[in-house]
């Protein structure tokens, strides 16, 4: 069972309390922009073996988004993080390079 640590409210929850909102720091596209970009944003999506970055809302809790860094192989959490964040914290990339050094391939 997949445990993420909500850093809005600081419950740690199950899987069934959250809902997945897919990847993490994607450019969002709006009107007047290229088919082929919009095209992008809707469909080409990342889908790693391994260090990924998504999107969860605390769905049974205090309802907010957050971004969960984690392995898709072991369901390791690395963390989470306020989904307002632009990038990746550092602390958390810092911890996934010392325990999947050349995950950035």
């Amino acid at each position: 069972m997949l445990l993420l640590t909500c850093p809005n409210c600081g419950v740690a929850a199950e899987e069934t309390e959250l809902a997945p909102g897919g990847e993490a720091h994607l450019k969002r596209v709006g009107p007047g922009s290229e088919d082929a970009d919009f095209e992008g944003y809707l469909f080409l999506r990342k889908n790693p073996k391994g260090v990924h970055f998504e999107r969860w809302r605390h769905a049974n809790g205090c309802g907010k988004w957050f971004h969960a860094a984690r392995c898709t192989v072991t369901l390791e959490v690395f963390g989470t993080y306020s989904a307002q964040t632009t990038e990746p914290p550092k602390d958390i990339l810092l911890k996934i390079d010392d325990k999947r050094p050349g995950w950035r391939g």
